[in-house]
């Protein structure tokens, strides 16, 4: 017996559980059915899940489920990210509120820490899937610091250091002073902040003058090797080729020229200094210059600042802006806004410096990539994504594949005391080049991306010759914000090509980033963030599922909890209905329509049913949960059932038969979306056989009579609108009377003004139509929609006019 409202809470846990114990998610190598495989994506070890996330496994689990009930053998993998500096960033904030230091607790200890946090949010995430409703296969999780994931993650550095692909070399990077450790690119965020321009003169080495420059660092002055030019800029022309004297070391350097100096920042003469700066790096590779550094590691001026050693950089500008002024060479000051790099997890201003790290050379890594993304073996979606992935992948520079943190990935790397470099998995007897048993392995991380290339076959057993990794690889699909593009998916791509021969998926969803009501990306450090759970526990996880899906779009969008109450209010509606026809007496399920009302709700269903699947695989899920709206709340519930009651009521057999039969459909329809209140209503359904969740996908029927209600539909939005009754008669007069019920309006509406207002908006309709610079300029959508505007005032014309 159905309770009398639908509380989710209760019955989605229960579900849950009974879906998991029955094994109705497992996937196994030897199901001889299709197979359909998501890696999903694994969230990092960093804390709860967020919106962003509940989004990602909404859209990807009504797939699996769609997929599960059209017979394929469906793996959903979970699992987790260790997430490197992230989950290391996380457990430093945690150990500040008590007063600590990863430096206080020392490597081991914070180790221990950094696992006890993995099993409290590792075991929170799996908790959030469920909650979620995601039908993974739960006996997979995964873990990147599995001890199988971990053995995947070396074997596949060897075999890049086996191809000759992985190399050491000095280079600039971002760095970060409080985690000690590189950044990509993509790592950092930017801040406009306010600096002061220090303008400083530099001594002509061989007689009188100066040369100013203009800088926001002056601690870096120590580390000068040359003034660069730019060759067109008249004023330095008889400059180039000459020598000045940098100030404070009073070391000779050469005034060069080069296009890359900004004629109009500054004085237009820029200070070179390779150590400390990205352009002058390369400026000074170009030209030959040395590359001095005068700034540790923890971002304090280093042995090579002489007197300034262990001086934070504000101290030391203070020290030389000082020293300047005594001497007669500071010019000015001004203030200065400017944009500055940050680390995106600890906030810390990055640090350019040069660093020896270990690199994979990119350029044959990524040609197979590039070349299945352009034939369309891996497609992005929207194609907008797809153009950002092949520029993307075309523009990846050689990959840093190494850390300096204190958890991930240790370098399968062996180093002698004479600097040779033996890699292997397993520690070598003896230095493969000169035969010392003197070996240190490598305190070198390597990058979190590095295990994230790996997923989507480290989980099924690669390197071994898995039967999973047989059955499952390759996958299908993916699903992800754009931010992860370059992290994750073109990663995943081109190892996948390179270990297995094979791309890892063939389509890749990129979903809408879900912001802030008040704007902006949601964030936890700006208390913007966006529990999901929260939302589930009010309005169930359905509710949160519908509306997160009404909210995808290829647009970044604001978060609206209308979305997740209209889900709320679906599934009440859904609920009373079922409830309706089950207490009418509903012994059995069968199709025997006689009547309009009952040949048309079976052909909305097959109507709307062709268009869920063709939006479902278009990726377009605000749409498809639109159109399940429709079909519940409009079409079923508020025509047909309305239209039907007399006949529930008077205990027609062949009535109650169908309507069950269309409920059951609809719930089919429905569950991949709303999987709980589905499967509930479903198990009060006589002669149930199966599960809904395994139930199968249904066969579209006939839609011929999916247009059969227009014209009592049309009267009854005319009706309502302007109170004026369109002549009906027959079964189009006994539905009208039966759901609008005109008889409770207290009379009727002014025909001659709604014949006028028709006749207007035809005009209007047609003036556009004609116009050659609309139909020209407006997109075609729009032109369509105005002509069926013009069909439908026409119409509306006529059945007033009759």
């Amino acid at each position: 017996m159905m309770d009398p409202l639908y509380k989710p809470q209760g019955v989605e846990e229960r579900w849950q559980r009974t879906w998991e114990e029955e094994g109705l998610y497992n996937a196994e190598a030897d199901d001889p059915r299709p197979k359909f495989a998501i890696a999903h994506p694994p969230p990092n070890v960093t804390g709860d899940l967020h919106l962003g996330h509940a989004l990602q496994l909404s859209l990807a689990d009504t797939i699996v489920r769609t997929r599960r009930m059209q017979g394929y053998n469906v793996l959903f993998q979970p699992g987790f990210d260790h997430a490197g500096i992230s989950t290391q960033n996380a457990v430093e904030k945690h150990l500040a509120t008590e007063g600590k230091t990863r430096q206080d607790l020392g490597r081991e200890a914070f180790e221990a820490r950094v696992w006890e946090w993995l099993r409290e949010y590792g075991g929170k995430i799996m908790v959030q899937f469920r909650r979620i409703g995601a039908s993974l296969d739960y006996r997979r999780e995964r873990f990147t610091m599995d001890d199988a994931y971990v053995r995947a993650v070396n074997r596949f550095f060897v075999h890049l250091w086996e191809k000759g692909w992985i190399y050491r070399a000095n280079r600039i990077v971002n760095w970060c002073p409080f985690h000690l450790t590189s950044l990509s690119d993509l790592e950092l965020e930017h801040a406009e902040v306010d600096d002061a321009l220090t303008y400083a003169r530099y001594p002509l080495a061989d007689g009188d003058g100066h040369i100013t420059i203009a800088t926001v660092r002056p601690a870096t002055i120590l580390a000068d090797v040359a003034v660069a030019v730019h060759p067109d800029d008249e004023r330095y022309r008889e400059l180039v080729g000459r020598e000045v004297v940098v100030p404070w070391v009073e070391r000779r350097v050469p005034v060069i020229a080069d296009d890359r100096v900004e004629i109009d920042f500054g004085t237009g003469a820029l200070k070179i200094t390779p150590g400390h700066d990205p352009k002058d790096y390369e400026i000074g590779r170009d030209h030959g210059l040395p590359e001095l550094t005068v700034i540790g590691p923890d971002g304090r001026m280093n042995d090579e600042a002489g007197e300034l050693a262990g001086l934070t950089q504000e101290e030391a500008d203070t020290r030389i802006v000082d020293w300047l002024r005594d001497r007669g060479g500071l010019e000015k000051r001004e203030s200065y806004r400017h944009s500055i790099a940050l680390c995106d997890r600890c906030k810390s201003r990055i640090e350019p410096r040069i660093s020896l790290q270990w690199w994979c050379a990119m350029d044959d890594l990524k040609q197979p990539a590039l070349d299945a993304l352009r034939s369309g073996r891996v497609t992005y979606h929207p194609r907008s994504q797809h153009r950002f992935a092949i520029t993307s992948l075309e523009d990846a520079p050689d990959w840093n594949i190494s850390r300096q943190i204190w958890w991930g990935h240790q370098l399968p790397l062996w180093e002698c005391a004479d600097g040779h470099a033996t890699v292997q998995e397993t520690e070598p007897d003896a230095c493969a080049e000169c035969g010392s048993q003197d070996l240190k392995r490598s305190e070198d991380v390597l990058d979190t991306w590095f295990s994230s290339a790996l997923w989507p076959f480290a989980t099924l057993g690669w390197p071994d010759d898995t039967p999973d990794l047989r059955a499952f690889y390759p996958g299908d699909l993916n699903t992800t914000a754009r931010d992860i593009i370059r992290l994750w998916e073109n990663r995943m791509i081109f190892s996948g090509l390179e270990l297995m021969g094979d791309v890892p998926f063939t389509d890749v969803v990129i979903h809408s980033l879900v912001h802030a009501p008040s704007g902006g990306r949601m964030s936890k450090s700006l208390g913007t963030g966006m529990n999901p759970i929260a939302n589930i526990e009010q309005h169930g996880a359905d509710a949160t599922r519908y509306g997160l899906m009404k909210m995808a779009s290829s647009q970044d969008v604001t978060f609206s909890e209308g979305a997740i109450e209209e889900g709320r209010k679906l599934a009440n509606k859904l609920w009373n209905a079922s409830r309706l026809l089950l207490q009418a007496g509903v012994t059995e399920v069968d199709e025997r329509p006689s009547s309009l009302e009952e040949r048309w709700i079976l052909a909305r269903m097959s109507q709307t049913q062709r268009a869920i699947e063709r939006l479902l695989d278009e990726f377009d899920f605000a749409h498809l949960v639109d159109e399940l709206y429709h079909l519940t709340f409009d079409d079923f519930c508020d025509w047909y059932l309305e239209a039907i009651k007399p006949q529930i009521y008077g205990g027609d057999a062949d009535a109650l038969a169908t309507a069950a039969s269309a409920l059951e459909r609809l719930l089919k329809l429905l569950h991949p979306a709303m999987p709980h209140v589905t499967e509930e209503i479903w198990s009060n359904l006589p002669a149930r056989q199966t599960r809904l969740i395994v139930a199968p996908w249904p066969q579209a029927g006939d839609d011929a009579a999916a247009d059969a209600l227009r014209r009592v539909q049309e009267a009854a939005e005319r009706f309502r609108r302007s109170g004026v009754a369109t002549p009906l008669e027959g079964d189009e007069k006994r539905i009208f009377d039966a759901v609008v019920k005109p008889e409770r309006s207290g009379g009727n509406g002014d025909a001659s003004a709604e014949i006028d207002r028709l006749r207007k908006e035809i005009a209007r309709a047609e003036g556009m139509l004609a116009n050659e610079r609309f139909l020209s300029k407006a997109p075609d959508h729009v032109v369509q929609a105005e002509r069926e505007k013009l069909e439908r005032y026409r119409r509306e014309l006529d059945a007033l006019s009759g």
